[in-house]
């Protein structure tokens, strides 16, 4: 299978990343790095990933000074993940580590494993019903717009080849990048497949999505503005 490089996005997650760090370390291979690129947490999410590299020592540290923003965060774990197969994923224990073991497994025969929500057998449990209902509506939105082959369009949670994300680099400011990366892989004809998993509230901390419906909107205009691109770029 190659060496696994898990990528974690970390902003204010220090109530969270020790709990998800061990229990990634219980799944994965015991040669996969685990690598947390941190947009300089005012809560020391860092410090917290720093006090564990003695005990996990595939654990790495990307600390960024000036620079934020979740695209390009995980853009720059990839670039500095050392394994051929690289995962990204939330960090607010929302999304289960446990699944891990099922996405590599995956990437035996397809290019791109996605953790879903909205395949039988996914589901949200615990969160606002309207983040919910406007979570799966752009999702649902960009199947019908885009390719009605995939139905989480926005998981985040992630797994695939370097080569791959060679071909179909991430872009965007933030869930937008998952559309767009998900459907330019369609179109160059690389295997997805979506494993079914249950998501959770978050554990610790403020969420980074919106909380309100103004914010929602907000961010909705913006996945709106991605899917007619996608779809007039063809």
């Amino acid at each position: 299978m190659g060496g696994v490089s898990v990528v974690l996005p970390t902003f204010n997650e220090a109530g969270n990343i020790g709990r998800l760090i061990e229990e990634l370390g219980r799944v994965l291979p015991p040669t996969a790095e685990i690598i947390v690129v941190d947009d300089d947490s005012p809560d020391r999410t860092w410090e917290v990933v720093e006090g564990l590299k003695e005990r996990y020592p595939r654990l790495r540290l990307i600390r960024r000074l000036g620079r934020r923003g979740l695209t390009s965060a995980i853009r720059e774990g990839i670039e500095a993940a050392q394994g051929p197969l690289v995962f990204w994923m939330d960090c607010d224990l929302s999304m289960p580590p446990a699944l891990m073991p099922r996405l590599l497994e995956g990437l035996k025969d397809h290019d791109i494993v996605v953790a879903s929500r909205y395949v039988p057998g996914g589901a949200e449990k615990g969160h606002s019903l309207l983040g919910s209902f406007l979570s799966r509506w752009i999702c649902r939105l960009s199947s019908w717009f885009l390719d009605p082959s995939i139905k989480d369009y926005t998981s985040g949670y992630v797994g695939t080849r370097k080569e791959v994300l060679e071909a179909v680099p991430l872009e965007g400011d933030y869930g937008e990048y998952c559309i767009a990366f998900l459907y330019r892989a369609l179109r160059k004809r690389y295997r997805i497949l979506e494993i079914p998993y249950t998501c959770l509230p978050r554990h610790s901390g403020e969420s980074k999505t919106a909380t309100h419906l103004f914010g929602y909107l907000k961010r909705g205009r913006k996945y709106l503005t991605t899917l007619i691109r996608l779809r007039l770029q063809g």
